[in-house]
């Protein structure tokens, strides 16, 4: 497969990223686009989309955190979402890396996310720490949270 890793700058590459969201879990987990698209969700919001030719297949949301005091700037990668027909490929990994590329030229030092309690066990081979007393009840999901220093 040809994939390409794009930052989804542009109306229609944004609505692949929603094409990709709205197939991959809203469909298949029954998941409201109301529930789906949150206030994070805006036409200023980060996105990466792989794409399989020109088809997107893969996604990730990225957006600043507000720096706590004391803190290190910090970045939220989230709805991180591969086709399921395209799992198993490697492409959640490029997605991640991508976003820590694009959140250190942002000046960000820390990629922070919510992962859904079945996949901790991917991100902590991606060298994130999962925080067991911060878990997180979605509407849909259990989710774990997880950092990682970017260098």
């Amino acid at each position: 497969m040809d994939f390409k890793v794009i930052r989804a700058g542009k109306t229609y590459q944004q609505a692949g990223a929603y094409y990709v969201r709205i197939q991959a879990m809203a469909r298949q987990h029954n998941i409201t686009l109301q529930e789906e698209f949150d206030e994070h969700d805006t036409p200023d919001t980060k996105y990466i989309v792989i794409l399989d030719r020109e088809f997107p297949v893969a996604t990730c949301r990225l957006y600043e955190l507000p720096e706590e005091e004391g803190d290190v700037s910090a970045m939220m990668f989230g709805r991180i979402v591969v086709l399921p027909e395209y799992r198993k490929q490697g492409l959640g990994r490029m997605l991640v890396a991508e976003a820590e590329k694009w959140a250190k030229e942002l000046g960000c030092r820390k990629a922070v996310l919510d992962s859904r309690d079945v996949a901790v066990g991917f991100y902590e081979k991606l060298g994130y720490t999962a925080d067991y007393n911060r878990i997180v009840h979605g509407w849909t999901f259990r989710c774990i949270h997880m950092e990682k220093m970017l260098e």
